[in-house]
């Protein structure tokens, strides 16, 4: 099956590569059947394996396929040399060049680092430590965060809870642990087995 992508879908294949074929037109799986059936015949696709993660892509007003090397066994020199070769016929490129070259580059996911703050010897009240976690999420430019975490402590009704909340958003003692426990007043201790 050839799943349809966003230019903007190439642009988050970081660690991915493929081959490119620009100016596809026609029946696409006919092309997909085509250019396997072409690269086991020149050595290329190795142990019966194909392209089976093509996706196709709009760019420049050109219809372009992309075959992923994910769970391919390939002869990379062959291809390189056939790529080369077929350049004319094909327009054929590395996904790892085209998205540099064309695209303007991948974008880099960047995972927000959480923000630390001691809970040992702070204040107990719970709005002046939310305060501080407020400001350190501001700080890191959290903003999105900073508001759904002042959302679900101001609606919390167990300061327990709200402390373990507030440490969703930023490292404190509490981060690594799970949640409270809630107490069984009839077992008279966790509700939880141990």
């Amino acid at each position: 099956m050839i799943q349809e992508k966003t230019t903007e879908d190439l642009r988050h294949m970081t660690n991915e590569e493929g081959l490119i074929l620009q100016g596809c037109g026609g029946d696409l799986q006919e092309w997909v059947d085509g250019i396997n059936d072409l690269l086991t015949q020149e050595g290329i696709l190795l142990n019966g394996t194909k392209f089976e993660h093509a996706s196709t892509f709009q760019h420049d007003g050109l219809t372009n396929l992309m075959f992923s090397f994910e769970g391919v066994q390939l002869n990379v020199g062959k291809l390189a040399l056939w790529r080369i070769q077929t350049h004319s016929q094909f327009g054929g490129t590395w996904l790892s060049d085209y998205v540099p070259n064309r695209l303007g580059g991948f974008i880099q996911e960047q995972k927000l680092v959480k923000p630390k703050m001691e809970l040992l010897g702070r204040d107990g009240n719970i709005f002046s430590i939310m305060g501080t976690a407020s400001q350190l999420l501001q700080m890191a430019g959290m903003h999105d965060q900073n508001k759904e975490m002042i959302d679900r402590v101001t609606s919390c009704r167990d300061y327990d809870q709200a402390l373990h909340i507030i440490s969703e958003y930023v490292e404190t003692e509490l981060s690594a642990e799970q949640p409270p426990k809630k107490f069984n007043k009839k077992k008279g201790r966790d509700s939880h087995e141990r």
